[in-house]
């Protein structure tokens, strides 16, 4: 009852209209001041609960962090290679690149995760797809994975017969001198393997055996 305002206005008018002709409804007046202001006190606490709790509730979004907690883990770092992780600079910008043999946990395949230094791009290679044309999706065979530093020159040392061929060999339009690092993987103890190096935006492969 005391909730209803309409009633408590109808109540302090009749009071009003009262208090000169009936002195002893001063008392019950005073009453009445006391019961309103704690009622209204009590409904602003109400309020402020209210607000609060829809507050804590709109924080807190616990399906979000979890499809972000998912979708991070379907990649992660191979530990079964020695190496998983090198830095290099393979755009030309003086900042390293951390590059990372990682595996698809939802295929099992792994590859390669280049996380660039001005931090803007990701790229990957392998986890299931097809890495430059070569054949193989995943690099679980590179048993060495190291920098193929600047300046060097490489060039892809196998016929299209399959045969192995010397430098001597090779023209030198053909020969590739590095402008800035690449990446090397090759398998540990037998023949296969080559370089990735970026240039112009582009990945490419030089065969390596």
């Amino acid at each position: 009852m005391l909730g209803d305002w309409n009633y408590i206005r109808i109540f302090e008018s009749y009071l009003q209209a009262n208090l000169t002709a009936m002195p002893q409804n001063r008392n019950l007046f005073f009453i009445f001041i006391l019961i309103s202001f704690f009622s209204c006190k009590e409904k602003k606490k109400n309020n402020i609960l209210e607000k609060s709790n829809k507050i804590t509730s709109t924080k807190i979004d616990s399906t979000k962090i979890n499809q972000n907690l998912n979708k991070t883990d379907t990649i992660q770092i191979s530990k079964e290679h020695k190496v998983n992780t090198i830095k290099c600079d393979l755009d030309g910008d003086n900042l390293d690149e951390i590059i990372q043999i990682v595996r698809n946990t939802k295929n099992g395949k792994s590859g390669l995760r280049i996380i660039f230094g001005n931090k803007k791009k990701i790229d990957h290679l392998g986890l299931g797809k097809d890495v430059l044309n070569q054949g193989f999706d995943e690099i679980d065979w590179a048993g060495i994975f190291e920098i193929a530093p600047k300046n060097e020159i490489y060039y892809n040392n196998v016929s299209d017969e399959g045969e192995i061929i010397t430098e001597d060999e090779v023209k030198d339009e053909d020969k590739i001198k590095l402008k800035n690092d690449g990446i090397f993987i090759h398998a540990e103890e037998s023949c296969g393997g080559g370089v990735i190096y970026l240039e112009n935006g582009k990945y490419n492969w030089i065969q390596q055996e």
